[in-house]
Order: structure tokens, then sequence, then C-alpha cells
């Protein structure tokens, strides 16, 4: 009976830290770009598995500046 209520629908992958990457352009918490984000609704459930698959990878690229004496390589 539950069935019926069951969606098969690619959850999104926000973690409520919605700040864009400067250079990348990307989101720093969800590793998705503005369009991806603002479009994410829209999406079939393929498109979103595609984008899903990518992130990973988005994840490795983008650097995070570090502060202090790191940050400045001292």
């Amino acid at each position: 009976m539950d069935d019926i209520w069951k969606r098969d629908e690619v959850e999104s992958p926000c973690v409520k830290l919605c700040v864009i990457h400067p250079e990348a352009r990307l989101c720093v918490g969800c590793y998705r770009s503005i369009d991806e984000i603002t479009q994410w609704s829209r999406m079939t459930p393929e498109v979103r598995r595609e984008v899903m698959a990518e992130l990973p990878a988005r994840a490795k690229g983008l650097t995070k500046r570090r502060g202090g004496r790191s940050g400045r390589g001292l």
C-alpha cells in the first residue's frame, strides 16, 4: 500500500552551505553551478543523476583557501 506514495526521485545534494566559489563559480557546499541549482526541480531524474555523478570530481578540483600563515605560504 505504501508503495503508492514512493517516488523514484534523485534527492538534492544541497547541504545548506550556499556560497559560490569566486573562480570556479560552483557552490562550495554541493558543487553545483548556479544554473544547476536553479533548474534542479525541473530536471529529469536522468539529468539529475548525471549531475550527481560529476560532483565528486568537482569537489576534488575545488581548492579551499586556508587562513593564517598557511594561507600566506609562510
